[in-house]
C-alpha cells in the first residue's frame, strides 16, 4: 500500500478523540417516516472488524464506527483495477481510523485504495477522505457542488458564529438565551472532523460513467440533503449506491441554510426523489447508514408522501393563525424539541416553510427581526 505514504499519512493524522463536534455530520432528520415494506437481504447481519462483506459481484460493505445517535458509517468498496474504490470515509476521529487499519491487517490486507469516491461534503462522509487518498496516493471524486463547499466550509475559520446565522435564529423565534447559548459554542468546527484534503480532485457529473475495474457505474446527482450529492448506479450488478440521498429507516436531515437563505432544499430534496423513482426498483440500495435493502421505490414514495403530508398540516395550522417556525415544532416532529436538537429542528422547520412559500401557500412578514408565517 505504499509504505512510505502510509507513514506519513499516519503521522500527520494524529490522536482524535471522540469529540460532541461529531453531532454536526447532520445526516439524519428529525420528520418520522414509514419504512414499512423493505426487505433486508442480509437481515440484521453487518461487518465486524477488518471484515468486508459481499454483496454484488463488484461491491463489498465495510462498516465504520462514529459517535452519536447513527453509531456507524457505511463504506462500500468497488472492485477496481489493482486494488478497490472507497465510497466515503468517516469522520477524522481515532475509532473510524482504527477501523480503517483493522481492515488494512484483515480483509483489505495488501489491497489499495485506488480511488476515493466522497457521495458529498458531510464530515462523516469526506472526514478521512484526504488521509486515503495521501495514504495510498490516490485521487480523490466529488461533485464540485460539494467540493467547493466543502473547501469554504474549512477555510471559514472564524470564531464567532456570522451574524447571518444568530439573524435566522431570531427570524426562527429562538429567545435571546438560545442565541447565546449557540454563539458561545463557537464556530468553525467543520474543518476539526475532516483531515486535509487534497489541492484537487475529479469532478463527478450527472449521467456520467465511471469505468471502475471494468463495472459502468453511472453517476445520479440528487440535492436537497447536500448541494449536489452523488449517487452510483450499476444497473448490471442491480446496485444503488444511495449515500445520505435514501436512507431506509430515517429520514434524511434536509434543512434552511443561512449561507443560501432564499434556497428551497425540500423543493430540490422532493424533485431529487421523483428524478431516483425513475430508476430500476429492484436494485440493492446500499445506504450510508442502515442495512442493504430492497424497495427502491416504496421508501421513496414514503418519504415524498410523508413529508407532503406535514406540508399540508403545516399549512392548515398556518391558515388557523400565523405562527414562528419554532411554534411549528410540534406541527413536524413528534418527540419535545430542547437545546440538543433545537438548531436541526430549526433548519428542518424553516425548509418546509420555504417551501410552503416558494409554492405560493404561505407568506412571510417581519416583525422586529422575527419571521411569521400565515395562509396567503
Amino acid at each position: 500500500m505504499g509504505g512510505d505514504a502510509a507513514s506519513r499519512a499516519d503521522a500527520s493524522l494524529g490522536h482524535q478523540t471522540l469529540s460532541p463536534d461529531a453531532s454536526l455530520t447532520a445526516d439524519e432528520g428529525l420528520v418520522p417516516t414509514s419504512a414499512a415494506g423493505l426487505t433486508y437481504p442480509w437481515g440484521e447481519r453487518a461487518p465486524g472488524a477488518g471484515e468486508a462483506i459481499r454483496i454484488a459481484p463488484s461491491v463489498r460493505w465495510v462498516r465504520i464506527p462514529m459517535p452519536g445517535s447513527l453509531g456507524h458509517i457505511n463504506s462500500w468498496l468497488l472492485d477496481d483495477e489493482g486494488g478497490v474504490a472507497a465510497v466515503d470515509t468517516g469522520l477524522m476521529l481515532t475509532p473510524c481510523s482504527d477501523a480503517w487499519k483493522a481492515l488494512f491487517e484483515g480483509d483489505l490486507a495488501d489491497t489499495a485504495i485506488t480511488r476515493v469516491i466522497c457521495t458529498h461534503l458531510h464530515p462523516d462522509h469526506i472526514g478521512l477522505a484526504g488521509w486515503l487518498v495521501k495514504r495510498f496516493e490516490a485521487p480523490l471524486y466529488m461533485t464540485r457542488g460539494e467540493w467547493l463547499t466543502a473547501r469554504f466550509m474549512i477555510a471559514d475559520v472564524r470564531e464567532e458564529p456570522p451574524a447571518e446565522v444568530s439573524a435566522m435564529q431570531r427570524g426562527a423565534g429562538w429567545d435571546e438565551e438560545a442565541i447565546e447559548r449557540a454563539r458561545a459554542q463557537g464556530w468553525s468546527r467543520f474543518g476539526r472532523m475532516v483531515f486535509r484534503l487534497p489541492y484537487g480532485y475529479r469532478r463527478l457529473i450527472d449521467g456520467q460513467r465511471l469505468d471502475i475495474g471494468g463495472h459502468d457505474w453511472r453517476v445520479v446527482v440528487g440535492s436537497g440533503h447536500s448541494p449536489e450529492h452523488a449517487c452510483l448506479l450499476n444497473e448490471a450488478d442491480g446496485v444503488l449506491i444511495s449515500g445520505d440521498q435514501v436512507l431506509p429507516r430515517i429520514s434524511s436531515n434536509v434543512s434552511m441554510s443561512s449561507s443560501e437563505p432564499d434556497g428551497d432544499p425540500l423543493g430540490e430534496w422532493l424533485a431529487s426523489i421523483d428524478k431516483l423513482l425513475t430508476l430500476p426498483d429492484d436494485l440493492i440500495v446500499c445506504p450510508a447508514h442502515g442495512e442493504p435493502f430492497r424497495g427502491l421505490h416504496v421508501r421513496l414514495k414514503a418519504l415524498r408522501d410523508e413529508h407532503h403530508d406535514r406540508l399540508d398540516a403545516l399549512a392548515t395550522a398556518l391558515a388557523e393563525e400565523p405562527r414562528r417556525a419554532t411554534d411549528c415544532f410540534p406541527l413536524l416532529f413528534r418527540r419535545t424539541i430542547g437545546p440538543d436538537h433545537i438548531g436541526l429542528a430549526t433548519g428542518e422547520t424553516l425548509a418546509h416553510l420555504r417551501q410552503l412559500e416558494v409554492t405560493g401557500r404561505v407568506r412571510r412578514e417581519t416583525q422586529d427581526g422575527v419571521w411569521w408565517w400565515g395562509a396567503v
